[in-house]
């Protein structure tokens, strides 16, 4: 079962927060910089409201002025560290996903589940790059369309996960990316059944996935782990064959090693 999500019509629902966080996640890698008005448009705040969510996150230190400018400072990444220290199996993590590459030549990474994304928690890099955009700690993808989203997903009950597929909408990243509801369920109930997730090209044309769950001791879902690599290098065959046990194996330590 997901965690219950508080109504933001509630009375427990802060929503100045919520709006500062808002304004913190407005930055990405194409947007770094942006004036008052972009950071407004990004956000659907009006200029007043967006220039007070800035200027007292410029107090608190999370985001810096540069004339007519504002980007995020250094400090934000405490909040990202928070998270990281709360869990303090992320070593343990590091040394399976470093091995998975060693193995395989190939990158591996952890993901958790954060509304309708994936959000990168652990990253193993292989040399040769699969994206046009840089994988890192803390990157954010659309869960429906990567291996580790869909094994995710196919942990939630039915009731969540049909939650999750009415407030989804679905876009074609390329010309292999499901885009039909009933298609899209259909996979993720299919990888709950064989124990695994395969993307295949779904996110980005060449990119080619496979993804497990992984859980500690106490059978508590900790996340994903994935490898990713090269469509015109490893086939599905090797990927289901090869790759596969490589992370069932490692998923069997993890869950033998973290209590």
């Amino acid at each position: 079962m997901q965690e219950e999500m508080l109504s933001t019509e509630s009375r427990d629902f802060v929503t100045a927060l919520a709006s500062g966080l808002e304004v913190i996640q407005a930055f990405d890698a194409e947007h770094p910089r942006m004036t008052l008005s972009e950071v407004a448009t990004r956000t659907g705040m009006n200029r007043a409201k967006a220039r007070r969510f800035l200027l007292t996150l410029h107090a608190l230190g999370y985001v810096r002025k540069e004339q007519r400018y504002f980007e995020l400072a250094p400090r934000v990444l405490q909040l990202g560290y928070a998270f990281l220290s709360a869990n303090n199996y992320q070593g343990v993590i590091q040394q399976y996903l470093e091995e998975i590459t060693a193995e395989t030549g190939e990158s591996s990474s952890l993901g958790v589940l954060d509304g309708h994304d994936v959000t990168y928690v652990a990253r193993s890099a292989a040399k040769h790059r699969l994206m046009a955009i840089t994988l890192s700690v803390g990157t954010r993808l659309p869960a429906a369309y990567t291996s580790m989203g869909r094994i995710l997903l196919a942990q939630l009950s039915d009731e969540d996960l049909d939650h999750f597929l009415a407030t989804i909408s679905l876009e074609p990243f390329t010309d292999k990316t499901v885009t039909d509801v009933k298609e899209l369920r259909r996979r993720i109930v299919e990888a709950r059944q064989q124990g695994y997730a395969i993307s295949d090209q779904e996110l980005d044309s060449g990119l080619r996935s496979i993804a497990v769950p992984v859980f500690d001791a106490k059978q508590h879902l900790m996340g994903a782990i994935n490898i990713s690599t090269n469509a015109a290098r490893v086939d599905l065959d090797t990927l289901v064959n090869v790759y596969l046990p490589v992370i069932q194996s490692k998923v069997a330590h993890i869950r033998a090693t973290i209590n």
